[in-house]
């Protein structure tokens, strides 16, 4: 009688098990240094993730993590200015505004470009097929070319042809890619959505402009001309330029196609850094979007205790 309650005892003894964490990185072109800080703050909470997933901006900060390279991307976004921004754009007219070769070489004389296969952590990566709208998941290949094909914002990096596929930007399709995650196995998933705080009410409430500066930012330095916005006559609003509607629209889609997918796929943990005025090319920016995911992790540690329980 003893040994068949000790083995109803057994059985009904909670099985212990370490659930897998995944991390959902979101696009969202400047904003996504956010994701640094996200990262840096959850670390010092004691959560690491087993899986990581990114789409555009997302997947090349989770690709660099992945690969223990955050240090150096940290020290390299910070150092940015906006100067530098301008050198690296490899202006065209073929496909988008921007090549991206110029940046993507800097990067891989910068970060070690490992297969996807030598990384300690599973990782993919979202991109969409341009002919179809199918959404393509990266499993395979160099990590940079997986991220340059992730990347490829449509009208303003030149698309990537991948397998004979041709590819751009897996926001389009996928922003927050919580779906991949659970699929290569993540029980919990914890997700970096930068869309919110883009449009509507989140864009100004409780913030101030940056103070002004010497350095007005280099796409200030543009105006007048296609940047800038016309002038309303008495109480209209202001026209906005070409750029500032097309990256708007773009800004419509992303927000819409993240809250749609989030609905039917939620993440058990949603992170939302909140960055208004912040242009989508302002990568010089980064010190403000970092501090920013360490403010946007404070605010749900409570949800993230409860969720991941060590």
């Amino acid at each position: 009688m003893a040994e068949a309650a000790a083995a109803v005892g057994k059985l009904a003894a909670p099985m212990s098990r370490k659930y897998r964490i995944g991390l959902a990185l979101g696009s969202g072109s400047a904003r996504g240094w956010a994701h640094i800080g996200a990262i840096r703050a959850l670390e010092e909470k004691g959560v690491r993730p087993d899986i990581i997933c990114g789409t555009s901006i997302g997947a090349l900060v989770g690709a660099v993590y992945a690969s223990n390279q955050m240090n150096e991307l940290e020290s390299w976004v910070t150092g940015l200015a906006w100067t530098k921004v301008v050198r690296l754009m490899d202006i065209t007219w073929k496909g988008g505004l921007i090549r991206g070769q110029r940046l993507f070489n800097l990067f891989r004389a910068t970060f070690r470009d490992l297969d996807i296969s030598e990384l300690d952590m599973p990782f993919g990566a979202v991109a969409t097929e341009l002919s179809s709208g199918r959404e393509i998941w990266m499993r395979q290949g160099k990590l940079l070319d997986v991220v340059r094909a992730s990347c490829a914002m449509p009208g303003l990096f030149t698309p990537v042809v991948r397998n004979g596929t041709v590819l751009v930007d897996g926001g389009l399709v996928n922003p927050v890619p919580v779906s991949m995650c659970r699929a290569l196995g993540a029980d919990v998933v914890i997700a970096v959505d930068l869309s919110w705080g883009k449009l509507g009410p989140y864009r100004n409430r409780g913030r101030e402009l940056p103070a002004k500066t010497d350095d007005p930012g280099w796409f200030e330095r543009l105006r007048p001309g296609w940047l800038g916005a016309v002038r309303g006559k008495d109480d209209e609003p202001d026209i906005p330029s070409i750029f500032q509607v097309f990256n708007t629209a773009l800004d419509i889609v992303e927000q819409r196609v993240a809250r749609s997918r989030l609905a039917g796929e939620p993440a058990d943990v949603l992170i939302t850094p909140l960055l208004p005025n912040f242009g989508t090319m302002e990568y010089h920016r980064a010190k403000e979007a970092i501090a920013e995911g360490r403010i946007a992790v404070e605010r749900m540690m409570p949800l993230i205790d409860q969720v991941v329980q060590q």
